[in-house]
């Protein structure tokens, strides 16, 4: 059986360019945000972190050359991790997004599509988890169970009430309403599309010990929703923790200055 890591607890990384920077990063369980000037090296050290993970999370074994992780249990072997990037840039390969679907036209919104998948199989498996609850007689653990989806979709409704939008709620696939018109994720704003798979992204874990990766998400944000991104995640996911560069001051207005490491501070 795998096991599975709660947390990260220390990266370190011999050297962030040609032999130069050791970094060593102590971690809490929780919030991290990585500080600092353009070009000091935030997106690197996250972006070596998550491609020595790309085979399913597992650890130490297809770890990067040069860096390592110690975890918590320090006998897990994988990590259950997802990644947040900021950049909504055009799909490169238009022609093979068309067979998936003609509405995809950028990195979001590909993300978005695996997402709408994502999100109908967790739908699925917390209905199952809600009829063995009932079939058991505990109604009130069925309840608890539906609470996240729920809560996910007024924290959407409340983002997007400005313009109007509102989850169609007896849709499975995310769709919304506005004004009478029904949209696709695909026809929102960059920002709106931003967060949506931020928010999406960590319902679907399923209140897992998960790594939200997240490399500068607030560029597509209004200042308002940065302020509110940090506490948003963390409620959809208390068992979350969350490793983030940015540059925004509004990320961390919500009470997480102390969580802000400078890459200065993780220089050896």
């Amino acid at each position: 059986m795998q096991k599975y890591a709660d947390y990260i607890k220390r990266i370190e990384i011999d050297s962030l360019w040609s032999g130069k920077k050791h970094i060593l990063w102590e971690l809490n369980p929780g919030v991290n945000i990585l500080s600092g000037i353009n070009g000091v090296g935030k997106s690197t050290i996250l972006n070596k972190v998550v491609k020595g993970l790309v085979a399913g999370g597992e650890f130490p074994s297809h770890m990067l050359k040069g860096v390592r992780l110690e975890v918590v249990p320090e006998d897990a072997k994988w990590i259950r991790y997802d990644v947040i990037r900021s950049l909504d840039s055009p799909v490169l390969d238009l022609d093979t997004m068309a067979h998936v679907d003609t509405r995809i036209s950028s990195a979001l919104d590909f993300q978005l599509y695996h997402l709408q998948r994502k999100y109908l199989d967790y739908q699925v498996n917390i209905g199952n988890r809600i009829i063995a609850e009932l079939q058991a007689g505990n109604a009130d653990a069925a309840q608890q169970l539906s609470l996240p989806k729920l809560r996910f979709q007024d924290m959407v409704d409340d983002l997007f009430s400005d313009t109007g939008k509102k989850i169609v709620r007896t849709e499975n696939e995310i769709r919304f309403s506005q004004i009478g018109e029904t949209l696709v994720p695909y026809q929102l704003s960059s920002g709106e599309k931003q967060m949506l798979a931020i928010l999406l992204t960590v319902l679907v874990e399923d209140n897992q010990h998960y790594v939200l990766f997240m490399d500068e998400p607030e560029v597509s944000l209004h200042i308002e929703w940065q302020k509110r991104l940090i506490d948003l995640c963390v409620e959809l996911n208390p068992n979350v923790q969350i490793i983030l560069t940015t540059h925004s001051p509004a990320v961390v207005m919500n009470g997480w200055m102390d969580a802000v490491t400078e890459v200065t501070d993780i220089t050896i």
